[in-house]
């Protein structure tokens, strides 16, 4: 499934910059980040379940939030973007 994941982490403190850097570490490794805070994942369900726990590990649920949004399988048409292109294409061959 094609997810998207968005998180606010307050920063604020020494702790919180910590945290921001373990989400943003824990979501590199299951996708792509297209934006400051924001990655693109394509992953099984049991792979979500685990990006799920991770994060929920990590954040202080009284001042961070995660968002992850449901694409599903046809999420080529619902995502629109406009200007440069940060992104590559994860259901395309990869070389090496």
């Amino acid at each position: 499934m094609y997810i998207l994941v968005t998180y606010d982490v307050e920063t604020k403190s020494a702790d919180g910059s910590r945290r921001l850097s373990k989400v943003a570490k824990c979501c590199r490794n299951y996708g792509q980040r297209v934006q400051n805070s924001v990655f693109e994942c394509s992953l099984s369900g049991a792979e979500l379940a685990m990006l799920r726990a991770q994060l929920k590990s990590i954040i202080n649920p009284k001042t961070d939030s995660i968002r992850i949004y449901h694409f599903g399988k046809n999420y080529h048409s619902k995502i629109e973007h406009i200007g440069v292109e940060t992104a590559f294409d994860m259901d395309a061959p990869l070389l090496i």
